[in-house]
């Protein structure tokens, strides 16, 4: 290329000539200059380097059974310690890593993956999912715990309990308050907080006949329904900074939940309110708001498409944690018929 550029150099600008070359200017200016650059010298190798004999003896000692699972530098120290210098620390790396071996040696535990809870409920009652959020009391570092149980179907609050401390006795307790009002259910998923998991709950479950279900741990979408009423209380305009008091955090609770059930148009089951649902007056309600659509539809049907039937008004027939892919061979969902 260099040499093309020295020929139209003599006819044409240098710019245009090193353009028409294929090299950069500067290329063909630094060229010109210094010359042709200078080939590099042969290295000689190393009089230190070792032998293919005595990298095969490395390797071997490495990838023994005694130090198969042993790092490199646990071996140095070992056969220095016993009167043996076999190569320094970054030989054996070297060696290891001209081998494509340089990878965690030690044994370590291999646990196994946790199993994605499948859950899914065709009506209220079925599956009950619970949690607990920190509200923040008068002063910094003052919380208070707000014990919440949701049916996942209706969205419907179906028990809360605020208390100063989060323990395993009052869960049990708030678990058996719920459970007498709104009936047992056949599945009751928590994550995996010491109360969730504690024997006394566990216990407890076990007596009633109901299944349990946790999150994987570290995994907040495993318990969704939880935390998205979690979110819609406290991202709620009414919710404070600071509750001034416990009591105050108890009939902020009442209210607030009071308000949810029963008023609250939740998106997630056709923006019906979860008494609604979860007390079957849904399906009345979605045949009054189609005669609405309907009349509006024939006063004005110049305005519509095609008849009304919006999608957001839809309640779906099952409610999932963790629905399963189709095309994946994932074992068959605990599905709860109604």
């Amino acid at each position: 290329m260099t040499g093309a550029y020295h020929q139209l150099r003599v006819h044409v600008s240098h710019r245009a000539a090193a353009g028409l070359a294929g090299v950069s200017r500067a290329t063909a200016h630094r060229q010109a200059v210094l010359g042709p650059p200078r080939q590099p010298r042969p290295r000689r190798a190393p009089v230190n380097r070792l032998s293919t004999a005595e990298r095969a003896r490395i390797l071997a000692v490495l990838n023994s059974d005694r130090f198969v699972d042993t790092t490199p530098i646990e071996v140095f120290a070992t056969l220095l310690d016993e009167g043996v210098y076999l190569a320094s620390v970054a030989t054996l790396y070297r060696v290891l890593r001209e081998n494509r071996q340089v990878v965690e040696r030690r044994r370590l535990a291999r646990h196994p993956a946790r199993v994605r809870p499948e859950l899914s409920a065709t009506g209220p009652g079925q599956v009950f999912s619970w949690d607990i959020t920190k509200l923040p009391g008068p002063n910094r570092g003052v919380y208070y715990d707000a014990y919440v149980m949701i049916d996942i179907f209706s969205r419907y609050i179906v028990g809360h309990k605020v208390a100063t401390t989060e323990s395993a006795a009052l869960a049990q307790d708030f678990i058996t308050d719920v459970f007498a009002v709104h009936g047992i259910p056949q599945v009751v998923h928590a994550d995996r907080g010491t109360s969730m998991t504690s024997k006394k709950v566990a216990d407890l479950l076990a007596d009633l006949h109901v299944l349990r279900s946790h999150s994987r741990p570290h995994v907040s979408n495993d318990n969704p329904y939880s935390e998205a009423a979690f979110k819609t209380v406290k991202y709620h305009p009414s919710f404070p900074a600071r509750f001034g008091s416990i009591q105050d955090a108890r009939t902020f609770c009442d209210t607030f939940f009071t308000w949810y059930n029963h008023e609250h148009h939740h998106t997630g089951i056709g923006l019906h309110t979860p008494a609604a649902v979860h007390y079957g007056h849904a399906d009345a309600i979605a045949v009054t708001r189609q005669q609405v659509l309907d009349s509006a539809w024939v006063r004005n049907p110049e305005r519509f498409t095609r008849r009304p039937q919006p999608k957001s008004l839809r309640l779906a027939d099952t409610a999932w944690i963790n629905k399963p892919e189709p095309a994946t061979n994932q074992p068959e969902a605990l599905t709860l018929a109604a």
